[in-house]
């Protein structure tokens, strides 16, 4: 028998995540890791495509917020990480529908975790989109 150290030294990124484990210290790692390197280079590129890149951005600073409660970090890291992800259920490079996958799962998280949001969050997703459109 192993212990839950070994489960999560084993874990793997690549392999699917059963949902009793998603919020494992591990996969939580992960997700951080994941959202880390990939959420400012994504947002820059796709904020004009999507819809709802100002709340994407305030769940990634709401995340970020001490004040935030572990559990729901770890949830909005998870939806993070998915919309980061180069491969997904639809592909964001399918116009008028890659995205649609990312929007439901920020929209679930909102849904979920929302009322972790602070009007400071919004409000500095909202100021980085307008320098990020001031710069194009």
């Amino acid at each position: 028998m192993s212990d839950a150290s070994d489960e999560a030294s084993a874990f793997d990124p690549a392999a699917v995540i059963p949902r009793d484990h998603a919020l494992t210290p591990a996969v939580v790692k992960v997700n951080e890791r994941r959202v880390a390197r990939g959420f400012w280079p994504k947002i820059r590129k796709a904020a004009r495509h999507v819809p709802f890149a100002r709340e994407a951005v305030a769940v990634y600073f709401c995340a970020r917020d001490t004040r935030t409660p572990a559990t729901a970090k770890a949830l909005m890291m998870a939806a993070l990480a998915y919309f980061v992800l180069p491969t997904d259920a639809i592909p964001d490079f399918i116009a008028g529908l890659g995205y649609t996958d990312d929007a439901a799962v920020i929209a679930t998280v909102l849904t979920l975790i929302g009322r972790h949001l602070r009007p400071e969050h919004k409000e500095a997703a909202q100021a980085f989109l307008d320098r990020l459109a001031r710069d194009d």
